[in-house]
């Protein structure tokens, strides 16, 4: 793709197919989905329906809903599957509609089956979200291979930030093909933030400084798991005005043992995955927020509530840099030391609270726009 002016794209002819199959997908892209439409782009939108209720609740919450569903989910899917049922559900697709491109998110199995199929099909695939990098192909597990096999079959890479630019650029992605646009996440907080938000949850954890948790991660599973959420325990047993939150996966492997260490528990509320505007202002009202989770990340940042990462290594170093985030292992005994700073560290807390964020302004979509029409990205 080029950043040239010449040979502009025509917003009325051209055909852009978005395909997402996650919640989290949803949420980065349902936000480009309605930038696009606004300015008469013909855009249609394809779920390969990896989450199922998750996934529809959450492109509800954006008012946009599927013109294709392949809704292959599937009670034990293995990775596998997914990736051969979204390959032959997309070929069936583009013999039938053939978009002058797709473009994808992220680092899940969907985006990698979905652009894979572009790349078969010699249609130009862009990127959003592009350019994270962990190094370390088992962590995150499998994402951190979709997303670098993703770059090499894109045309275009849209990366939220200077340092996912100069990890494409040090792999030899042109420059003329790199874009920073800032993440999405932020536009779609723009979406779903309520003043004066109430929920159930909030008004059992009144009075208490809240520690959201995610923890669900396919390389968690297991004993990993277990020495994150004995941690989790132990927190809320060593302070009482602390509550904890945990929408729970519903993936066996984390709801299990899930219930077996946390399930009634002081001060501790199991729920199942929140709506996305439940999430995000629940989010927003919480002390601090403790995950595995990739997108919080960056979530946390637009929300200005430090984040504590169960992981080794993360492929958002931008938040750790600037202080909004920290790791804190995956080891259940540094977990605990960890989380226990920050609430009783107020200096230090309120130092990751101020921080900046590096994840843009809320004006990604309109970016991506702006080069998707300003280039001849389409044009074969």
């Amino acid at each position: 793709m080029s950043g040239a002016t010449q040979n502009n794209l025509n917003k009325e002819n051209i055909k852009i197919l978005i395909a997402f199959g996650t919640r989290p997908e949803a949420i980065k892209m349902c936000p480009l989905v309605r930038e696009l439409r606004s300015r008469g782009v013909g855009v249609k939108v394809c779920v390969t329906g990896q989450h199922k209720e998750i996934l529809y609740s959450a492109m509800k919450a954006f008012g946009v809903s599927a013109d294709y569903d392949f809704g292959i989910m599937s009670e034990g899917q293995t990775l596998f599957d997914l990736t051969e049922r979204i390959l032959a559900k997309m070929k069936s697709l583009l013999a039938v509609y053939t978009p002058d491109a797709i473009l994808v998110h992220g680092d899940t199995t969907t985006a990698f089956a979905v652009a894979l199929a572009g790349f078969y099909s010699k249609i130009p695939v862009a990127h959003v979200e592009a350019g994270l990098r962990s190094y370390d192909l088992s962590s995150p597990y499998p994402e951190e291979l979709n997303r670098r096999a993703i770059t090499l079959m894109s045309r275009a890479h849209f990366a939220p930030t200077n340092d996912a630019a100069c990890n494409l650029l040090g792999e030899g992605v042109p420059s003329s093909q790199v874009f920073v646009t800032g993440n999405t996440v932020v536009d779609a907080l723009g979406y779903t933030l309520r003043k004066g938000f109430k929920s159930k949850l909030l008004k059992e954890m009144a009075g208490k400084r809240i520690i959201f948790l995610t923890a669900h991660r396919r390389e968690s599973h297991g004993k990993t798991l277990e020495n994150m959420l004995l941690a989790v325990r132990r927190i809320s047993e060593s302070f009482e005005d602390v509550g904890v939150i945990y929408p729970v996966h519903p993936n066996p492997n984390v709801k299990n043992t899930a219930e077996k260490i946390l399930g009634g528990r002081e001060r501790i509320i199991l729920c199942p995955p929140l709506d996305v505007v439940e999430c995000h202002n629940v989010m927003a009202k919480s002390y601090m927020l403790l995950t595995d989770s990739g997108g919080i990340q960056e979530e946390a940042a637009a929300l200005r509530r430090p984040a504590l990462v169960m992981r080794n290594v993360t492929e958002r170093p931008e938040g750790i840099k600037v202080g909004i985030s920290a790791l804190a292992g995956t080891d259940g005994e540094q977990i605990f030391v960890t989380v226990k700073r920050l609430l009783e560290d107020k200096k230090l807390y309120e130092k990751m609270r101020r921080a900046d964020n590096p994840y843009g302004s809320g004006n990604a979509c309109g970016k991506i726009a702006d080069i998707l029409l300003s280039s001849n990205f389409g044009n074969k």
